[in-house]
């Protein structure tokens, strides 16, 4: 063998050697955080925990971008989907529309998208959740312990999405005290009420200066301020999609938590074993992919009686026996 054809076998197990690497490091899965950070304590965090899970137990890793504006949607899943990145998850509804046009460009490459919406295409994997199931477990514990027979609850906006979460919160308080008041105000008009904080204070200590006891947040990164303002009044605020119990703890009464995780390290844990599958999953309490959080930050707060009413409850939406109005389905809430 001449020196220039060693050189041409040595340059060509270079070459195959680090395509290997390379498409080692593109078969990691990706996740691209919406609007609020990685760290929000809410939506987003709880994808972050799914994959730190994956990686944890695995041995594995994940790539991972944060939006900052809406049109990174679009200009990252197309930047991870080039790269070869799958499962790309996308935790949030508002993906739906950037996923559309990019997931049929990339059909070798999986994705996901965790909310309120369905994209329904041969390469992508749409997990929704039954908030008003859950929303309903948490209105019961409002009701129990209110003293003042009012509570609130506090969405970023009004979008569908959300009334599912107060109308599901207000059938449960109604089915302790079909006379408890439910105050509801929003905090914007639009999409920046899940990141205002002053303004949901403001929406909050405004509640309690009405009389609410117990508040309910459901405006992601901005909820922090409904919780803040509960505890500054010495009320109860009820945390949203986390677990938000120890935030504030002695004045969380408990979060109505979305198992956001799960989704995200069952569709990263799928792809590795080969298991992937594309289509609609829907997550309820009998799934347990909604529920009301307990835990040693708010074990103080609950008595036997409420969790026992909780633990009833769950039996029977499991059942049937109690079937939860979803709001998107008519646009209207049972009084």
């Amino acid at each position: 063998m001449t020196n220039f054809t060693r050189h041409l076998a040595g340059l060509a197990a270079g070459i195959a050697a680090t395509a290997l690497v390379a498409g080692a490091a593109l078969a990691d899965p990706a996740i691209i955080y919406d609007l609020g950070g990685k760290f929000d304590s809410s939506f987003n965090e709880a994808a972050y925990n799914g994959a730190e899970r994956y990686k944890a137990e695995t041995g594995g890793n994940y790539a991972e971008l944060e939006t900052t504006d809406d049109a990174q949607r679009e200009q990252y899943l197309r930047q991870f989907a080039e790269r070869g990145n799958s499962p790309i998850i996308t935790p949030g509804y508002n993906f739906a529309t950037a996923l559309a046009k990019v997931a049929p460009e990339f059909p070798d490459i999986h994705f996901v998208i965790l909310d309120d919406a369905s994209v329904n295409l041969p390469n992508v994997r749409s997990v929704t959740f039954k908030e008003q199931e859950g929303s309903y477990l948490v209105g019961i514990l409002a009701a129990m312990k209110s003293e003042s027979g009012k509570i609130g609850v506090v969405p970023a906006f009004n979008l569908p999405l959300l009334e599912a979460f107060a109308c599901g919160y207000k059938q449960g308080a109604k089915s302790v005290n079909p006379n408890i008041e439910v105050l509801e105000n929003y905090i914007s008009t639009g999409f920046d009420g899940f990141t205002d904080k002053p303004k949901a204070i403001e929406v909050a200590r405004a509640q309690i200066d009405q009389g609410a006891d117990v508040l309910y947040q459901v405006a992601g990164g901005a909820g922090a301020g409904v919780l803040q303002a509960a505890a500054d009044a010495g009320k109860f605020g009820i945390g949203v999609d986390s677990n938000q119990n120890g935030m504030f703890p002695g004045n969380v009464l408990t979060s109505m938590t979305k198992r956001v995780d799960v989704a995200t390290y069952n569709a990263m844990l799928d792809e590795k074993n080969g298991a992937f599958t594309a289509g609609n999953i829907v997550l309820g309490v009998a799934e347990e992919g909604v529920g009301a959080a307990f835990d040693d930050n708010n074990a103080s707060l609950i008595t036997p009686e409420m969790k026992a009413a909780v633990d009833k409850a769950a039996a029977d939406i499991i059942s049937g026996a109690i079937t939860v109005h979803d709001f998107r389905s008519d646009s209207a809430c049972p009084n």
